[in-house]
Formats: structure tokens, sequence, C-alpha cells
């Protein structure tokens, strides 16, 4: 794909990290002194190449490749659903493919958020996610990604993120800034 580089910045595990395999998405674990590159380190969360393979390495263990893991999230007091809409919509935008750097937003693969108060100030997220492909074995990784995003959140006790293919994904969903980015504008 034209209009992007990755990087290759290299990097030894300080200690023990949690991985997940792309794009199988099996998680393993990377022993300290692993060597190996970040190739992408987008929405607080890092792609790294290993002996030939690639893992996504979660934005809490960023201490581990020597790099700082990102600052809590916060509402402020009282919050209303439309501010924890707008932190999902944020959180959202920090959800990347490993293997393309245009979050899921401006891919235009969100199809839909809504929020459910609960009786205990607390709320349930539903987001419905899809992929550029019903084929793409991103699936998993990017669900469970947005999924782990969101629950992060201040009176976020659970995000439901289903996976649909309904309606069909295009390039015509993508933003101009995901366009430009890719070279389809």
């Amino acid at each position: 794909m034209s209009g992007f580089s990755l990087s290759s910045e290299p990097f030894t595990l300080s200690r023990d990290c949690t991985a997940i395999m792309v794009p199988q998405g099996q998680s393993l674990t990377l022993p300290a002194g692993q060597i190996g590159y970040i190739t992408q380190s987008l929405g607080g969360s890092f792609t790294v190449y290993v002996e030939g393979n690639l893992f996504r390495v979660a934005g809490c263990d960023a201490d581990a490749l020597g790099k700082e893991v990102p600052p809590k999230l916060e509402l402020p007091e009282n919050a209303s659903d439309a501010d924890v809409e707008k932190l999902v919509w944020e959180q959202l935008r920090t959800v990347f493919d490993p293997e393309i750097p245009i979050n899921v937003v401006e891919l235009g693969l969100v199809y839909d958020v809504s929020l459910e108060h609960q009786d205990n100030d607390q709320r349930k997220v539903y987001v419905k996610l899809t992929l550029t492909a019903p084929g793409c074995g991103m699936g998993d990784i990017l669900v469970d990604d947005a999924r782990v995003k969101i629950e992060m959140l201040p009176t976020v006790a659970e995000a439901d993120v289903d996976l649909v293919f309904d309606p069909p994904w295009n390039y015509t969903m993508m933003s101009d800034a995901a366009k430009l980015e890719t070279g389809m504008l």
C-alpha cells in the first residue's frame, strides 16, 4: 500500500512481556532479553517484529519496550452519557490494525456506538465493528483491542463489541484523511 511507511526501531525487552501474534491472534510471552523491532506504535499499543513474526504488545507493557505507559483515562465527576460516548469514540480512534497505520474510526469500520446506563452508575457500551474484508484475520484482535480499551474507561462496566458484515465495508466509508494516507484520494 502506498502513502505510508513503517518504522524499524530496535528494542530489547527489559522483562517478560505478553504479546499477541499477528494475524493469528495467539497470545504468548516474549522473554526478557528478546531482541526485535517496533514497526508501528499507534494508539497506545505496539506492533513488533521478532524472529520473522509480527506481534501486538499492549500499551500497559510499553515499559518492557523502553517506552512510556499511557496515562490512565479520566472522566469528570457526574459525567453524562454524552461525555462517556465521546470518550468511547476517542478510545476507538486508538484501535489500529497492526498492518495498517489508520484507526478503525477513520477506516469507517465502526458502524454504531450506543450506551446502556445501569443501576450502579455504570454503563454497558455496545459497538458494531466491521472489517475491510470478511476473511481478514485481524477481526478477533481488533474486537478484543476495542473491548479492552473501552473497558478501561471510568464508569464502563462492560463493552460488547460485535463484528458485523452488513452493510459490507467499502473504501468510500473511509474518511478523507484515511483515503489520503492510503493514496486513495
